[in-house]
């Protein structure tokens, strides 16, 4: 019998554009306009100032472009640098099943290579429905998730990234398994990179296995082999982390339907399961007139891991931008304090703004069993606020804005990437670059695309 990798890359090998539905290439469009959008934003950061200066310094020189700054490197610096941006501000895509992930980091390595290679908007497009089909169904097989094991989901991007990488560059499906295996038996990663105190390297692991795959799969091209048996074998990932996998959630179905078409977009720069809570609380704050002065105490009810990972001690003192999008206190005390939760209230002189801090301390977060046993099907979250008055005021949110379920139009997906590069890229050069996106399928080199990233005002 073949391994699991043998079954993944000879589906992934023959998948074609022709293969795909309307319904997901048209999500491949809209989750690209939504992370370019993020990396624009992610450009203007400062852990993306240190990376992008770190890699002018190593990096080697190549035909791939670095969004923003419009750098050429080869693709292992580019998968890099353009997935760091899409991530760093915690506000691309997101998929939480038994374990979470943002499919958008791995959009990167087909970018990288579809551009170094004279590759078509259509290749890409494929690259990109290959990338969300690997990271969700991998969202899926450990029961309970390996983030319940210690293990961050950065963890599981490490078997996906390959895949796509390879189907880019065209390896034959023995050479894809050797590739998933060369950059997945080392890309275990810590959960303690999104515990406790937060730092750079929240939003840096994932990017990290992108990278990790590019490379596996450019070594696999050459000949470098890598062991088959990764993930249901002998010391491989089911072997070293534990029992209870459904490990028939990777292959059961391939391309019967097509999985981006469930993923969830976000409408806050925030940790995922803070969406729901935001929205209940912003609902409130907009329906009674309410100033933070008017509120005594937010009381949340939400599941236990969002108790748990997002209202920790360190939450209520958050030294960062890193902490301050996973605290859940920090949040809800910016929607009181300015009445929004936008990339605005993470900037430093936000962060330390006395007034909003203030707020953190009447906030209080609480697990709920009937929201536990709900998830992930919902992620509901209760929120009750007692005034200065004495009244309760209180509401549910059950599906956050931005999940398939309540999805963003694509009028407030521009407003989201207009707000986002608008300091740093003209209106002209916004509106060429979201044509040729809603156009990908036209494109004959993602080249031209990639030409469009590099912004026009400093």
């Amino acid at each position: 019998m073949g391994t699991i990798t043998e079954t993944l890359s000879r589906w992934a090998c023959d998948l074609k554009y022709e293969d795909l539905t309307p319904e997901s290439i048209d999500a491949a469009k809209r989750f690209l306009y939504d992370s370019l959008g993020c990396a624009l934003g992610g450009y203007q950061t400062h852990d993306v100032k240190i990376f992008l200066e770190h890699e002018r310094e190593v990096a080697g020189a190549g035909a791939c472009t670095i969004i923003g700054s419009g750098d050429q490197f080869n693709p292992l610096s580019a998968a890099m640098l353009n997935a760091l941006m899409i991530r760093a501000m915690d506000y691309n895509d997101i998929y939480w099943k038994q374990d979470p992930s943002h499919p958008s980091d791995l959009i990167s390595a087909p970018m990288a290579l579809a551009e170094r290679d004279h590759l078509s908007g259509r290749d890409l497009i494929v690259g990109i429905v290959l990338a969300y089909e690997m990271a969700m169904r991998l969202c899926h097989v450990a029961v309970p998730g390996i983030r319940e094991r210690g293990w961050h989901h950065a963890t599981l991007m490490g078997y996906a990234s390959p895949v796509v990488a390879g189907r880019m560059l065209g390896l034959g499906w023995e050479q894809m398994q050797h590739a998933i295996g060369i950059a997945s038996c080392r890309c275990f990663t810590l959960g303690c990179a999104v515990a406790g105190k937060l730092t750079m390297m929240k939003n840096t692991v994932s990017p990290m296995a992108t990278r990790a795959g590019v490379e596996a799969a450019l070594l696999a091209q050459k000949g470098y082999t890598g062991p088959e048996n990764v993930i249901d074998g002998k010391e491989g990932m089911v072997h070293c982390l534990g029992e209870a996998w459904d490990m028939s959630q990777l292959t059961d179905g391939l391309g019967k339907r097509f999985m981006i078409t469930d993923c969830g977009m976000k409408s806050f720069p925030v940790e995922a399961l803070m969406h729901s809570p935001t929205s209940a609380t912003l609902h409130l704050l907009t329906e009674h007139r309410l100033t933070a002065e008017d509120v005594r105490e937010v009381l949340i009810e939400s599941i236990a891991r969002a108790a748990d990972i997002l209202s920790d001690p360190a939450k209520y003192d958050p030294q960062g931008k890193e902490s301050a999008d996973h605290s859940l206190p920090y949040c809800i005390a910016a929607a009181l304090a300015e009445g929004r939760v936008t990339p605005l209230e993470f900037k430093e002189d936000k962060l330390w703004d006395k007034r909003l801090r203030s707020q953190m301390a009447k906030v209080k977060v609480v697990a709920n069993e009937e929201f536990e046993n709900a998830f992930p099907a919902k992620q509901c979250a209760r929120v009750t606020i007692t005034t200065s008055d004495g009244r309760k005021l209180t509401h549910q949110v059950d599906v956050p804005k931005g999940d398939p379920r309540d999805p963003m139009t694509t009028d407030e997906l521009q407003v989201k990437f207009d707000a986002l590069a608008e300091p740093i890229m003209s209106e002209q050069r916004r509106t060429k670059l979201r044509d040729a996106v809603f156009a990908l399928d036209k494109l004959d080199e993602v080249g031209k695309l990639m030409a469009l990233t590099v912004v026009d005002r400093k």
